[in-house]
């Protein structure tokens, strides 16, 4: 069975290189991710005015959702949409959102001045969007307090920074570093993926100087992610139009690509071993449950698909994340406590029975037959927290008029993505029947061990689904 575990995830592989070689190279990944809008505000504080240099880096799911917004053309491309009310839409966010005091009265920034509005590649043929533009603001005389808040692209995630720099005739002391470890925001920290700042707020003592800034020690992240890493999947659409044997080759890269990616941590491969483990399991059962996480991991694309398309106004796509690992944590707690209480109680049942003398020469570590129902609600909580990447694949379909396509590549992915899931119940079965078939003498656990098995393989459950649930709770106000 090793063997050919083994054989699946080095063809998975093999197909991985080809559509890899078959893809564009060039478009690039946004390394916080494709929901994330990223800002940064440098703040210069002068003898008689405030000067903020403001840049907005979007990843490709927003900025698809602004294009859509100001195409004009109906095609859904930064060509046919209108420049000029696209980067308005922005400056007015941006000026709405910013907001300066000085010694606890507002100030009000002047008009925004030396707007550049650009669209750097991204993943699937999508694009990103960074916005630089300044704004300024005269003090008063002998100022010895200034504040910036920045609430624009509230609720939206990502790198959010504030950053001093020396002005001129003054001396500042900040809340808040002086130095920015992004490059404006073109480059970031790979240490710092996982929990970038949210700095929405700054405050500057200020006096008479001649340039000097007092500021905390500023953020260092390591290896930086300029040369943003690939994600083969979500490229797929990224090249020239496909047809014939390409789109063949492309469907097995992303069938290739779904298992790799479910080999990676935190895919339910935990909940699918314990789910089976020392319980009736037939490989139907573990095709079941594969197939239904297919299902409803594609469902989960096209519904998150539905809502970046038509409801953003309303609720933010990045928003149903966490909601969906809460809701799906949820689920599996449920499902893994209904699993221990009845491999308990079938537990006790048998050791009664034995200690009552009547004990038989067949195995009673068998575990509760399996049900449909069960494996139906446990491959629904494993699928319903869908992959950002295959989002990205629909969204670039669509903006390709290429939906087909983007439909049938999200089916591949799913597909490798329970084939990987499927290999791994059957392990686990084929594995668990060759153990039965040792004598007692040779097992590697005892007979006591052996038939609490069961029971403890649903704790695991219960644990994988704790695990879940808390990842995502943090997240709900983010």
């Amino acid at each position: 069975m090793i063997g050919r575990l083994t054989a699946l995830v080095g063809g998975a592989a093999s197909l991985l290189a080809i559509g890899a070689a078959l893809t564009a190279s060039s478009a690039l990944a946004h390394p916080l991710g494709n929901f994330t809008t990223n800002q940064l505000a440098q703040v210069r504080i002068d003898e008689r005015q405030a000067r903020v240099h403001y840049v907005l880096d979007q990843a490709e799911i927003p900025t698809f959702q602004q294009v859509q917004r100001f195409d004009a053309s109906g095609n859904g491309t930064i060509e046919g949409a209108e420049r000029g009310p696209l980067l308005d839409s922005e400056l007015a966010e941006i000026s709405s959102g910013l907001a300066l005091t000085a010694d606890g009265k507002p100030v009000t920034l002047g008009p925004p001045r030396d707007a550049r509005l650009s669209f750097p590649p991204g993943q699937g043929g999508l694009l990103l969007t960074r916005v630089e533009v300044d704004f300024a603001a005269p003090l008063p005389r002998e100022v010895s307090r200034v504040a910036l808040v920045n609430n624009a692209f509230s609720g939206r995630i990502g790198w959010h920074a504030v950053q001093v720099l020396p002005g001129s005739g003054t001396d500042v002391t900040s809340s808040v570093p002086a130095t920015d470890p992004t490059d404006a925001l073109r480059s970031y920290p790979q240490d710092l993926l996982s929990s970038p700042p949210d700095d929405r707020g700054a405050s500057f003592q200020v006096r008479p100087g001649s340039g000097e800034v007092t500021a905390p020690p500023g953020l260092e992240g390591g290896t930086s992610t300029e040369n943003r890493a690939l994600d083969g999947f979500a490229n797929s659409l990224a090249g020239a139009d496909s047809h014939g044997l390409l789109i063949l080759l492309l469907l097995a890269a992303a069938f290739g690509w779904g298992a790799l990616h479910a080999l990676s941590p935190g895919h339910g491969k935990a909940m699918v071993a314990a789910y089976l483990v020392g319980s009736r399991g037939t490989p139907r059962h573990a095709l079941i449950l594969g197939l239904t996480m297919t299902a409803t991991h594609t469902a989960a694309v096209f519904a998150l698909g539905l809502v970046t398309l038509a409801a953003s106004q309303y609720v933010l796509p990045e928003d149903l994340y966490p909601w969906l690992g809460v809701a799906s944590g949820l689920m599996v707690v449920g499902i893994g406590f209904a699993v221990m209480r009845t491999r308990l109680r079938r537990w006790r049942s048998q050791r009664s029975h034995s200690h009552d003398g009547h004990s038989h020469a067949h195995d009673h570590s068998h575990g509760q037959p399996l049900t449909v129902r069960g494996l139906v609600a446990l491959g629904v909580s494993g699928g319903l927290v869908p992959c950002p990447s295959a989002l990205v694949v629909l969204i670039a379909a669509i903006s390709q008029h290429r939906l087909g396509l983007g439909i049938v590549l999200i089916g591949a992915f799913s597909l490798g993505l329970a084939a990987t899931l499927t290999a791994v119940g059957l392990t686990v079965i084929w594995g668990g029947r060759a153990l039965a078939r040792l004598r007692p003498e040779r097992r590697l656990f005892g007979g006591r061990l052996t038939g609490a098995l069961p029971a403890v393989s649903a704790s695991v459950i219960v644990l994988a689904g704790t695990l879940i649930t808390l990842r995502a709770i943090p997240q709900l106000g983010g």
